[in-house]
């Protein structure tokens, strides 16, 4: 059986206490974040919150990387069509290309890649067409 609390013995535990004398003391006066928003306040609560938020800070990402593959090559076709020159639309194609032929002859672990290299012909004719109208 646990004992009583003694007459004489406030409520406040030790760790309130120090808080209150820190208080006092003017410890939590200024503080860096004081008087703003909490980041992502108005967002629905997602249980794993704090990982999506190091994800995003670290630019890091948790797709397997047949997906993140696929991805990237969805960015650097819009890329290619958006390049200012054919070289440099020509340059983004056979750099993603080459990613694609790594990931055919060895399979990332993940979905299936579902992917072939681009045909720069057909990626630059369809650059052409978009520009001309």
């Amino acid at each position: 059986m646990t004992a009583r609390k003694p007459a004489d013995a406030t409520w406040e535990t030790r760790v309130e206490r120090q808080i209150r004398e820190a208080m006092e003391r003017g410890e939590f006066d200024n503080l860096s974040g004081a008087g703003k928003p909490l980041p992502d306040a108005n967002q629905p609560y997602q249980e794993l919150w704090w990982i999506n938020r190091k994800l995003a800070d670290e630019k890091l990402t948790n797709l397997p990387p047949s997906l993140l593959l696929r991805k990237d090559a969805a960015t650097a076709y819009e890329a290619a069509l958006a390049a200012p020159t054919e070289d440099r639309a020509r340059a983004i194609i056979d750099a993603i290309n080459i990613r694609i032929a790594a990931a055919i002859r060895n399979p990332p672990p993940g979905p299936a890649l579902n992917l072939v290299p681009f045909n720069i012909r057909k990626v630059l004719k369809t650059r052409r067409t978009n520009q001309a109208t």
